[in-house]
């Protein structure tokens, strides 16, 4: 227990800014208008490939017999390949939309 105190008091600088962050964020796409939402949430989910790279460093610096840290990174992988792959799905079918025909 004490070691978890000890975690949040060394850290409180950090727990202050991501518990602020949440709370920016929320205020923020909550006040997206509805047409805008789509393009906003697609740019957003191609963004995301740097938890790709993230991951992938991750595993290049674990050690070969730690199979929950390379399984868990390449799970990451996995989900950030998708939510890339979809972010450019979606905005490509919203282009479609605006195209003559």
């Amino acid at each position: 227990m004490e070691s978890i105190l000890a975690l949040f008091t060394d850290h409180i600088s950090m727990i202050y800014f991501i518990v602020l962050s949440v709370f920016v964020g929320v205020e923020v796409i909550g006040h997206v208008p509805t047409v805008l939402h789509t393009p906003l949430m697609s740019g957003a989910n191609a963004i995301h490939g740097v938890v790709i790279v993230g991951a992938i460093y991750v595993m290049l610096n674990v050690d070969a017999n730690d199979y929950v840290s390379l399984s868990l990174g390449s799970l990451a992988v996995l989900l950030g390949t998708l939510n890339v792959v979809g972010g450019f799905v979606v905005t490509d079918r919203m282009l479609e939309m605006f195209k003559k025909k």
